[in-house]
């Protein structure tokens, strides 16, 4: 794993020159390593290291991603990312305002900086989702954005449990729930929207008041089911915020439609699909047992 220092030389490489005194490593994506580091002025700047190849395949389709939603959320004055470096081993932008909600340290244990289940954040939430979710699959489409149809959401899934059943052994309990899932008509979507696909707190940025300042990390973002952006509020703070959530986020314009919440629920129940696959690209030893363990957890 590259040390501060190194990244600090490859930012420098690229042009980005900043010092490693008082840089600081978040470890909590899954994709992407993050240092934060200032240059002469003070200024702080992110600099995001891929942790494999086909992350940096991605970047492109981001970029397009941040193109898209940069006007639509500064509108209620949220950022995201503006990128003046990328290369396929470091992506580089000056640093939002605010901070995340939630970090991991060196061991990679959670340190929170905000609760999940306060019910200012879920009014927070919501509004920021009715804004992102606003934008059309055609408006992603014309932007070169991923666009799914409910029929594709649901064949992906289908496509990603084989995968995930092929490979691992599975519980019995949970096949069949996955099954009866798949098999379910109102489990899906009957219309899809601009998703960020992992808004959780450790994407979102907060100034001290608690008001969310920026989201980070689009590299999952597409048009999909809208409950993908709810199912982490769900599985962080339970049902009563999940409802806070859809209340402020109908109140905003969103369309909070018959089985949202439930798919919200269903979407975290299949987090172990997710996980999985994530354990397959890495190929890494401890992430495979992780999920073996999740997807059998009797065995």
């Amino acid at each position: 794993m590259s040390t501060v220092d190194d990244v600090i030389a490859l930012a420098a490489a690229h042009g980005a020159h900043l010092s490693a005194r008082g840089a600081t490593v978040n470890e909590a994506g899954l994709d992407y390593r993050v240092v934060m580091a200032s240059d002469a002025t003070g200024r702080r700047w992110v600099l995001r290291v891929p942790r494999r190849a086909d992350v940096s395949e991605g970047m492109a389709a981001e970029t397009r991603v941040l193109g898209l939603v940069a006007p639509v959320l500064a509108e209620d004055g949220v950022a995201v990312p503006d990128w003046r470096i990328r290369s396929p081993e470091l992506i580089a932008y000056p640093a939002l305002p605010g901070a995340p909600g939630l970090t991991l340290t060196d061991t990679g244990e959670p340190v929170w900086h905000m609760d999940p289940a306060d019910a200012d954040y879920a009014g927070h939430l919501g509004r920021l989702l009715a804004r992102l979710h606003s934008i059309t699959p055609e408006q992603a489409g014309t932007a070169g954005v991923e666009v799914r149809t409910s029929a594709q959401v649901r064949q992906a899934w289908r496509d990603d449990i084989a995968r995930v059943s092929d490979a691992f052994t599975v519980s019995p309990a949970l096949t069949e729930a996955w099954q009866a899932w798949l098999e379910d008509d109102t489990c899906w979507p009957g219309q899809t929207v601009m998703t960020h696909g992992e808004i959780y707190p450790a994407h979102v940025l907060f100034d001290e008041d608690g008001t969310i300042t920026g989201v980070l990390d689009w590299t999952t973002a597409r048009v999909d089911d809208p409950a993908r952006d709810l199912s982490a509020q769900y599985g962080a703070a339970g049902e009563k915020m999940l409802q806070a959530t859809l209340t402020a986020y109908e109140q905003a314009g969103g369309d909070v439609h018959p089985g949202l919440a439930a798919r919200a629920k269903r979407l975290w129940d299949a987090s172990p699909i997710g996980y999985a696959l994530y354990a397959l690209t890495t190929g890494v030893e401890a992430d495979l047992a992780t999920a073996a363990v999740m997807l059998n957890p009797e065995a």
